[in-house]
Protein backbone atom coordinates (compact mmCIF):
# COMPACT_ATOMS: atom_id res chain seq x y z
CA UNK A 1 0.00 0.00 0.00
CA UNK A 2 0.90 3.62 -0.41
CA UNK A 3 2.92 4.99 2.59
CA UNK A 4 0.70 7.64 3.42
CA UNK A 5 -2.12 5.25 3.99
CA UNK A 6 0.55 2.83 6.08
CA UNK A 7 1.37 6.08 8.26
CA UNK A 8 -2.87 6.67 8.63
CA UNK A 9 -3.40 2.60 9.68
CA UNK A 10 -0.76 3.28 12.37
CA UNK A 11 -2.47 5.85 13.62
CA UNK A 12 0.63 7.89 13.13
CA UNK A 13 -1.21 11.17 11.63
CA UNK A 14 -3.80 11.86 8.63
CA UNK A 15 -2.52 10.76 4.86
CA UNK A 16 -2.05 14.44 4.05
CA UNK A 17 -0.20 14.94 6.95
CA UNK A 18 2.04 12.00 5.76
CA UNK A 19 2.39 13.55 2.38
CA UNK A 20 4.10 16.65 4.49
CA UNK A 21 5.88 14.78 6.03
CA UNK A 22 7.15 13.13 2.91
CA UNK A 23 7.97 16.11 1.45
CA UNK A 24 9.72 17.57 4.25
CA UNK A 25 12.17 14.29 4.23
CA UNK A 26 11.28 13.36 7.88
CA UNK A 27 9.78 10.20 6.14
CA UNK A 28 12.46 7.06 5.68
CA UNK A 29 11.65 3.36 4.55
CA UNK A 30 14.15 0.84 5.52
CA UNK A 31 17.04 3.92 6.40
CA UNK A 32 16.75 5.52 3.24
CA UNK A 33 14.56 8.62 1.69
CA UNK A 34 10.91 7.87 0.56
CA UNK A 35 9.28 9.47 -2.03
CA UNK A 36 5.89 10.54 -2.41
CA UNK A 37 3.40 8.16 -3.03
CA UNK A 38 6.01 4.82 -2.68
CA UNK A 39 4.72 1.37 -2.11
CA UNK A 40 5.46 -0.70 1.30
CA UNK A 41 4.59 -3.74 3.27
CA UNK A 42 3.75 -4.43 6.32
CA UNK A 43 7.51 -5.65 6.95
CA UNK A 44 9.21 -2.40 5.80
CA UNK A 45 10.51 -0.30 8.63
CA UNK A 46 9.01 2.94 8.71
CA UNK A 47 10.87 5.73 10.83
CA UNK A 48 9.67 9.17 11.41
CA UNK A 49 12.79 11.52 12.38
CA UNK A 50 15.14 8.20 12.67
CA UNK A 51 12.68 6.55 15.10
CA UNK A 52 10.81 3.59 13.61
CA UNK A 53 6.81 3.66 13.75
CA UNK A 54 5.74 -0.03 12.18
CA UNK A 55 6.03 -2.24 15.03
CA UNK A 56 5.87 -5.15 12.50
CA UNK A 57 9.25 -4.39 11.07
CA UNK A 58 10.38 -4.69 14.54
CA UNK A 59 9.52 -8.22 15.07
CA UNK A 60 10.85 -8.89 11.76
CA UNK A 61 14.46 -7.58 12.39
CA UNK A 62 14.72 -10.00 15.62
CA UNK A 63 17.53 -11.81 15.26
CA UNK A 64 16.66 -14.39 18.46
CA UNK A 65 14.01 -15.37 20.58
CA UNK A 66 14.78 -13.52 23.38
CA UNK A 67 14.68 -10.10 20.91
CA UNK A 68 12.32 -10.94 19.46
CA UNK A 69 10.14 -10.87 22.80
CA UNK A 70 11.29 -7.90 23.92
CA UNK A 71 10.47 -6.33 20.53
CA UNK A 72 6.98 -8.38 20.77
CA UNK A 73 6.64 -6.53 24.18
CA UNK A 74 7.46 -3.17 22.93
CA UNK A 75 5.19 -3.82 19.76
CA UNK A 76 2.22 -4.90 21.70
CA UNK A 77 2.64 -1.34 23.63
CA UNK A 78 2.95 0.59 20.39
CA UNK A 79 -0.34 -0.78 18.73
CA UNK A 80 -2.07 -0.49 22.36
CA UNK A 81 -1.67 3.44 22.58
CA UNK A 82 -4.51 4.67 20.59
CA UNK A 83 -4.12 8.14 18.59
CA UNK A 84 0.34 7.85 19.24
CA UNK A 85 1.53 11.54 18.40
CA UNK A 86 5.30 11.38 17.26
CA UNK A 87 7.09 14.43 18.25
CA UNK A 88 9.82 15.60 16.09
CA UNK A 89 12.63 14.87 18.38
CA UNK A 90 11.65 10.93 17.87
CA UNK A 91 9.76 10.73 21.41
CA UNK A 92 6.25 9.91 21.58
CA UNK A 93 4.05 11.74 23.70
CA UNK A 94 1.41 10.96 26.16
CA UNK A 95 -2.00 9.09 25.24
CA UNK A 96 -3.69 12.91 24.15
CA UNK A 97 -6.16 14.60 25.56
CA UNK A 98 -10.10 13.02 24.68
CA UNK A 99 -11.30 14.74 21.89
CA UNK A 100 -14.79 14.61 20.52
CA UNK A 101 -16.15 16.55 17.96
CA UNK A 102 -19.28 17.87 15.90
CA UNK A 103 -18.58 17.49 12.16
CA UNK A 104 -20.60 19.31 9.23
CA UNK A 105 -19.72 16.49 6.77
CA UNK A 106 -20.25 17.98 2.98
CA UNK A 107 -21.81 16.40 -0.14
CA UNK A 108 -18.55 13.92 -1.65
CA UNK A 109 -17.01 13.38 1.39
CA UNK A 110 -16.55 9.80 2.34
CA UNK A 111 -16.34 8.30 5.68
CA UNK A 112 -14.24 5.67 4.82
CA UNK A 113 -10.14 5.85 4.20
CA UNK A 114 -10.41 2.74 1.36
CA UNK A 115 -8.86 3.46 -1.09
CA UNK A 116 -11.26 2.32 -3.58
CA UNK A 117 -13.21 5.70 -3.40
CA UNK A 118 -10.88 8.34 -4.74
CA UNK A 119 -13.00 10.78 -3.18
CA UNK A 120 -11.67 13.37 -0.17
CA UNK A 121 -12.07 11.30 2.90
CA UNK A 122 -13.52 12.56 6.20
CA UNK A 123 -9.87 12.15 8.07
CA UNK A 124 -8.35 14.17 4.93
CA UNK A 125 -10.94 16.81 5.58
CA UNK A 126 -10.89 17.37 8.80
CA UNK A 127 -7.09 17.71 9.07
CA UNK A 128 -7.30 17.85 13.01
CA UNK A 129 -4.09 18.05 14.53
CA UNK A 130 -4.70 14.91 16.34
CA UNK A 131 -5.69 11.43 14.70
CA UNK A 132 -9.22 10.96 14.92
CA UNK A 133 -12.05 8.42 13.80
CA UNK A 134 -15.62 9.15 12.53
CA UNK A 135 -18.14 7.66 14.65
CA UNK A 136 -20.48 6.01 12.54
CA UNK A 137 -21.30 7.08 8.73
CA UNK A 138 -23.31 8.93 6.25
CA UNK A 139 -23.12 8.09 2.99
CA UNK A 140 -20.97 9.97 0.36
CA UNK A 141 -24.36 11.50 -1.20
CA UNK A 142 -25.62 12.64 2.25
CA UNK A 143 -24.88 15.60 4.37
CA UNK A 144 -24.27 16.81 8.03
CA UNK A 145 -23.66 16.10 11.48
CA UNK A 146 -20.93 13.23 12.41
CA UNK A 147 -18.98 13.09 15.42
CA UNK A 148 -15.17 12.35 15.86
CA UNK A 149 -13.21 11.11 18.39
CA UNK A 150 -10.10 9.35 19.77
CA UNK A 151 -11.67 7.54 22.52
CA UNK A 152 -11.95 4.00 21.19
CA UNK A 153 -14.14 3.20 24.27
CA UNK A 154 -16.37 5.95 23.40
CA UNK A 155 -16.45 4.61 19.66
CA UNK A 156 -17.58 1.15 20.94
CA UNK A 157 -20.31 2.67 23.59
CA UNK A 158 -21.94 4.43 20.67
CA UNK A 159 -21.62 1.86 18.48
CA UNK A 160 -23.04 -0.44 20.86
CA UNK A 161 -26.02 2.37 21.29
CA UNK A 162 -26.40 3.11 17.81
CA UNK A 163 -29.68 1.22 17.21
CA UNK A 164 -31.17 2.90 20.01
CA UNK A 165 -30.71 6.67 20.29
CA UNK A 166 -32.04 9.36 17.83
CA UNK A 167 -30.88 10.39 14.58
CA UNK A 168 -33.02 13.10 12.79
CA UNK A 169 -32.97 13.78 9.16
CA UNK A 170 -34.42 16.56 6.63
CA UNK A 171 -35.12 14.64 3.45
CA UNK A 172 -35.74 15.95 -0.24
CA UNK A 173 -37.67 13.70 -2.51
CA UNK A 174 -37.60 14.24 -6.26
CA UNK A 175 -41.68 14.41 -6.34
CA UNK A 176 -44.55 15.35 -4.11
CA UNK A 177 -45.16 14.05 -0.56
CA UNK A 178 -48.45 12.30 0.13
CA UNK A 179 -49.99 11.65 3.82
CA UNK A 180 -49.94 7.70 3.10
CA UNK A 181 -46.41 7.86 1.94
CA UNK A 182 -45.21 9.79 5.40
CA UNK A 183 -47.62 7.47 7.21
CA UNK A 184 -46.23 4.11 5.63
CA UNK A 185 -42.45 5.23 6.82
CA UNK A 186 -43.87 6.33 10.61
CA UNK A 187 -45.54 2.39 10.63
CA UNK A 188 -42.26 1.22 9.55
CA UNK A 189 -41.40 -0.27 5.91
CA UNK A 190 -40.24 -3.75 5.17
CA UNK A 191 -36.97 -3.65 3.19
CA UNK A 192 -36.80 -6.78 0.91
CA UNK A 193 -33.23 -6.47 0.20
CA UNK A 194 -32.56 -6.62 4.14
CA UNK A 195 -35.28 -8.77 4.89
CA UNK A 196 -35.84 -6.85 8.09
CA UNK A 197 -38.99 -4.05 8.17
CA UNK A 198 -38.03 -0.77 9.97
CA UNK A 199 -39.01 0.24 13.17
CA UNK A 200 -41.67 2.81 13.93
CA UNK A 201 -40.41 6.18 13.81
CA UNK A 202 -41.51 10.41 14.29
CA UNK A 203 -42.13 11.64 10.68
CA UNK A 204 -43.33 15.25 9.98
CA UNK A 205 -43.19 18.52 7.72
CA UNK A 206 -42.33 21.56 8.54
CA UNK A 207 -45.40 23.62 8.03
CA UNK A 208 -43.76 27.14 8.31
CA UNK A 209 -41.57 26.36 4.98
CA UNK A 210 -43.45 27.81 1.42
CA UNK A 211 -45.48 24.86 -0.31
CA UNK A 212 -43.46 23.95 -2.87
CA UNK A 213 -40.30 23.36 -0.81
CA UNK A 214 -42.73 21.62 2.13
CA UNK A 215 -44.23 19.02 -0.54
CA UNK A 216 -40.92 17.48 -1.30
CA UNK A 217 -39.51 18.16 2.29
CA UNK A 218 -39.86 16.07 6.09
CA UNK A 219 -38.18 15.37 8.55
CA UNK A 220 -37.79 12.01 10.15
CA UNK A 221 -36.23 10.45 13.17
CA UNK A 222 -34.61 6.45 13.40
CA UNK A 223 -33.24 4.54 15.89
CA UNK A 224 -31.90 2.20 13.70
CA UNK A 225 -28.72 2.62 12.11
CA UNK A 226 -29.26 0.01 9.07
CA UNK A 227 -27.65 0.89 5.30
CA UNK A 228 -28.74 3.28 3.49
CA UNK A 229 -32.30 3.13 5.45
CA UNK A 230 -33.85 6.15 4.50
CA UNK A 231 -33.25 6.15 1.01
CA UNK A 232 -34.30 2.67 1.07
CA UNK A 233 -37.66 2.62 2.74
CA UNK A 234 -38.31 6.19 0.42
CA UNK A 235 -37.58 3.50 -2.46
CA UNK A 236 -39.60 0.75 -1.29
CA UNK A 237 -42.80 3.67 -1.73
CA UNK A 238 -41.32 4.73 -5.37
CA UNK A 239 -39.71 7.48 -3.91
CA UNK A 240 -35.55 9.23 -5.00
CA UNK A 241 -33.63 10.88 -2.17
CA UNK A 242 -32.32 13.94 -3.90
CA UNK A 243 -30.99 15.28 -0.39
CA UNK A 244 -30.24 13.76 3.10
CA UNK A 245 -29.33 15.78 5.68
CA UNK A 246 -28.50 14.59 9.05
CA UNK A 247 -29.49 17.53 11.75
CA UNK A 248 -29.24 15.89 14.86
CA UNK A 249 -27.95 13.12 16.97
CA UNK A 250 -29.36 12.53 20.12
CA UNK A 251 -29.58 16.09 21.78
CA UNK A 252 -26.40 17.43 19.39
CA UNK A 253 -27.31 19.61 16.59
CA UNK A 254 -25.84 20.91 13.65
CA UNK A 255 -26.54 24.54 15.23
CA UNK A 256 -23.89 26.96 14.24
CA UNK A 257 -21.84 24.98 11.78
CA UNK A 258 -21.12 25.20 8.10
CA UNK A 259 -20.58 22.59 5.53
CA UNK A 260 -16.50 21.41 6.33
CA UNK A 261 -16.48 23.34 9.62
CA UNK A 262 -16.68 21.21 12.86
CA UNK A 263 -16.92 22.27 16.63
CA UNK A 264 -15.23 20.39 20.33
CA UNK A 265 -17.76 19.22 22.49
CA UNK A 266 -17.79 17.96 26.16
CA UNK A 267 -17.51 14.51 26.17
CA UNK A 268 -19.93 14.42 28.68
CA UNK A 269 -22.61 15.82 26.44
CA UNK A 270 -22.31 12.23 24.60
CA UNK A 271 -21.65 9.74 27.71
CA UNK A 272 -24.84 11.81 29.91
CA UNK A 273 -27.08 10.71 27.10
CA UNK A 274 -25.53 7.37 26.98
CA UNK A 275 -26.54 6.66 30.28
CA UNK A 276 -30.41 7.13 30.05
CA UNK A 277 -30.72 4.78 26.73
Amino acid sequence: MRINKRLSELGVCSRREADRLVEAGRITVNGKPVEMGQQVTEADSIELDGTCVNPHALNANAKNPEERFLLATESTKMMERYGEQISRDGKDYDKPEPVLLAYYKPRGVVCTTSDKDKSTNIIEAINYHTRVYPIGRLDKESEGLILLTNQGDLVNRINRARNYHEKEYVVTTDKALTKEFLDKLADGVYLKELNVTTRPCEVWQDMTLAPKVRQHEFHIVITQGLNRQIRRMCAAYGYKVKKLKRIRIMDLTLHGLKPGQYREIELSEVTDDLENL
